[in-house]
């Protein structure tokens, strides 16, 4: 088992290490802690993600979460990025910090990085966790697939050329959106949110890569791709699924047939768990969605320790 800085952790928030991708350098967030969950995030997110799950962890795991290339102060090179380029990365700040096998747990985009890390790379991963993510919904017949895609990408990409003149503008804005309502807030998401920025004000900017993000959202939209990497997975696998979708009242991202059909498809079927009450946002960050997750994460890594290790 690996212990990464056995400092104690505080609010202050987590260790960054730069650390090796590709050709790439990634900013990596260190929650200390004995034997750490690595985490994975979605697509125009961070390793803040991260931040609910590494609190409730504390004192039992400590969690690590690489900023991927093209968001947060990793890397943005013009390229290549891609769900296996990504999971590529992984691996990668993985043996650079000396991890062996580990729980991982991807959450949106990352369950599709993370599935993948599992199917190459089994030395490295004993247990998966799939967040709200891992398997998309196929376009219906007839229907341009390139128009639907810049559609639903439309929002994000708007965000990412808006200017903020100041951090607390910008965490104004969120608190308009309906993926946080008022009940939902805390300081696990203000600090997300905060993280999200960069440059200088009042020029402040999302961090994330457009370039990225529109490579990125295609890649997991191939439901071949998917497919493959979940059937070659070795290992146990849960998938945590939330009730709504980005939203309260949306449909959710991963519905019934979905997991349905991620079960059928893994060779030793998953442990499906629908969080009711709970978004594709909240789901990790806080009630009902972000303590289930943790003691999920606490009970996959007691489970699959190597023997002679008890937490």
């Amino acid at each position: 088992m690996t212990q990464l800085d056995s400092a104690s952790r505080t609010d202050t928030g987590p260790i960054v290490r730069r650390v090796r991708g590709v050709g790439v350098e990634l900013a990596c967030a260190v929650w200390p802690g004995d034997d750490p969950v690595v985490a994975v995030h979605g697509l125009t997110a961070h390793s803040r993600n991260f931040s609910a799950l590494a609190a409730g962890l504390a004192g039992r795991h400590g969690l690590v979460a690489p900023d991927l290339r093209g968001r947060g102060d990793s890397d943005k090179p013009e390229g290549p990025y891609g769900v296996r380029v990504h999971a590529a990365d992984v691996v990668a700040a993985m043996r650079d910090l000396g991890l062996g096998r580990s729980v991982l747990v991807g959450h949106s985009m990352g369950a599709y990085i993370a599935a993948a890390v599992a199917a190459e790379h089994p030395e490295l991963v004993r247990a998966l966790v799939l967040l709200d993510g891992g398997y998309p919904q196929p376009a219906p017949p007839g229907v341009d697939v390139d128009r639907v895609l810049d559609l639903l990408l439309a929002p994000m990409i708007a965000r990412l050329r808006t200017v903020y003149p100041s951090t607390d503008e910008y965490v104004a804005f969120w608190r308009q959106q309906p993926a946080f309502p008022p009940a939902q807030w805390n300081r696990h998401v203000e600090g997300y949110v905060a993280y999200d920025l960069g440059g200088v004000a009042p020029q402040l900017r999302p961090k994330a890569a457009e370039t990225a993000v529109r490579v990125d959202f295609r890649d997991i939209c191939d439901q071949v791709q998917a497919g493959r990497h979940l059937a070659a997975v070795q290992c146990p696998v849960v998938l945590i699924r939330a009730e709504h979708g980005v939203a309260f009242g949306q449909p959710p991202i991963v519905p019934d047939h979905i997991a349905a059909e991620v079960g059928a498809i893994v060779p030793g079927g998953v442990e499906d768990i629908r969080v009711a009450g709970a978004t594709h946002y909240t789901i990790a960050f806080s009630d009902p969605g972000a303590p289930l997750v943790v003691e999920l994460l606490a009970r996959l890594a007691a489970a699959t320790a190597p023997a002679g290790r008890a937490d």
